[in-house]
């Protein structure tokens, strides 16, 4: 019997540390995966499973939709998958086989991306803002909705509130969130401290 060949997310791991630094685009590692439909859920699982400081045009402003950057090797702490087949099934069932955001069900052709649709179980509050795994904190999503989901709530703040937050917080908080906003928008805060 031969030898059996690694997984998509083995592939992305290994493609993504071979190049620690680089800005990439999602066909080169949609390529090294070997896996046409799904490499964005292994590049998550990368992130959200295993710690791994990948970042998107989510994170920074440089970076365009499709490109993804491996700042470095430091893991940083991670979710494991607790969610079990009973969960899944409860959930996908109670939702009636569709989507909860854009109401597309299970096969049904997406047309966003031209693919037959493939549920997900998403988080209502996600775990990275202290959601669990309860039934009422979950919800089926189609994988289009489910990548524009990541870590938000469906009431997103709005700045008045954000700014108020931030006001109160300790002044170490509010460094925090200085230093996040200067390194997803380092052009911007450039330019404004002419």
């Amino acid at each position: 019997m031969p030898p059996r060949e690694p997984g998509a997310r083995k592939k992305i791991k290994a493609f993504l540390l071979q190049h620690v630094g680089e800005v990439l685009e999602s066909d080169d590692i949609r390529a090294a995966s070997g896996n046409k439909s799904e490499w964005a859920r292994r590049v998550r699982e990368l992130r959200n499973e295993e710690g791994m400081n990948i970042v998107t045009h989510n994170d920074r402003s440089d970076l365009r939709p499709g490109q993804y950057l491996l700042i470095d090797t430091k893991i940083f702490p991670s979710f494991a998958r607790t969610m079990s087949k009973e969960i899944r099934a409860y959930v996908l069932d109670r939702n009636g086989f569709t989507c909860q955001m854009c109401g597309i069900a299970a096969g049904d052709m997406h047309p966003f991306d031209g693919r037959k649709a493939r549920l997900h179980i998403g988080h209502i509050k996600d775990k990275s803002q202290g959601g669990d795994d309860a039934y009422s904190n979950l919800r089926a999503l189609c994988s289009v909705c489910n990548e524009g989901a990541a870590n938000i709530t469906l009431d997103r703040p709005t700045a008045i509130k954000l700014l108020s937050q931030i006001r109160r917080a300790p002044n170490a908080d509010q460094i925090a969130v200085l230093e996040w906003l200067v390194s997803k928008f380092p052009k911007q805060a450039a330019e404004r401290l002419k």
